[in-house]
């Protein structure tokens, strides 16, 4: 398999949303070992994820990945080079809608015993706290903007290899101070994409994947991205 931008993006956020995605799943899908360990164990492993996902990334052929559409957008309109931008989108959809199902296959037997729907959307897709648009909008491109300020600094700054380290403990913190709200989804494909494989997947009793609050994790991290690197 030769290494390319295209298969970096595409296996490093394959490896993003199959961890991330199942820290979840182990969380709230009833019967799991992890059942109920709560916030913290989720904010540890997406970080984590983010780091595996950036090293296997490089190490596929994506020597700066994004695996993110929002940091794409944000890179191009810092460098105005918008030629890699279609490739790496749909390389990080193709990479998230194969981490969703193996999500589903991982934790097959569990989705039957757990009888909430709201659980099982969580595990592919985020969703508000306290529903209320213009605050869940704001908490999303706020955690945005930080991680495309923090990431930018990071690489900007680091020679020493420990980049992709670091950027995960960016997740970390802003899992944890940022995630209370919306659930910290900070990339397109991690909600839109999981989503529609929700929508799909025959998952007994899943119930509504809605819909109608996907635009946000959609739209209000490019918007976070490109205000991120304005700034920066």
């Amino acid at each position: 398999m030769q290494p390319s931008p295209f298969l970096g993006e595409l296996l490093g956020t394959f490896f993003l949303i199959f961890l991330g995605e199942s820290v979840v799943a182990n969380v709230l899908l009833k019967g799991t070992k992890g059942n109920n360990s709560g916030l913290i164990v989720i904010t540890t492993a997406w970080g984590l994820a983010v780091m595996t996902g950036v090293f296997v990334a490089q190490k596929f052929g994506s020597p700066s990945p994004h695996l993110n559409p929002a940091l794409t957008v944000g890179f191009a309109v810092q460098s105005g080079d918008w030629s890699t931008v279609p490739s790496f989108v749909l390389a990080q959809v193709c990479g998230a809608f194969l981490g969703a199902i193996a999500t589903y296959f991982f934790y097959y037997p569990h989705w039957a015993v757990t009888e909430d729907p709201g659980d099982k959307l969580a595990v592919f897709a985020t969703g508000p706290a306290i529903k209320h648009t213009p605050s869940n909008f704001f908490a999303e491109m706020s955690g945005t903007f930080v991680l495309m300020v923090g990431a930018s600094s990071i690489y900007s700054m680091e020679g020493s290899g420990l980049g992709p380290f670091l950027v995960g403990m960016l997740v970390f913190v802003i899992g944890n101070a940022l995630g209370g709200t919306t659930g910290y989804a900070i990339n397109p494909v991690r909600d839109l994409v999981p989503r529609l494989a929700h929508s799909i997947l025959p998952i007994k009793g899943k119930g509504s994947s809605h819909w109608e609050y996907a635009w946000i994790p959609l739209v209000a991290p490019v918007v976070g991205a490109v205000l991120g690197i304005l700034l920066f």
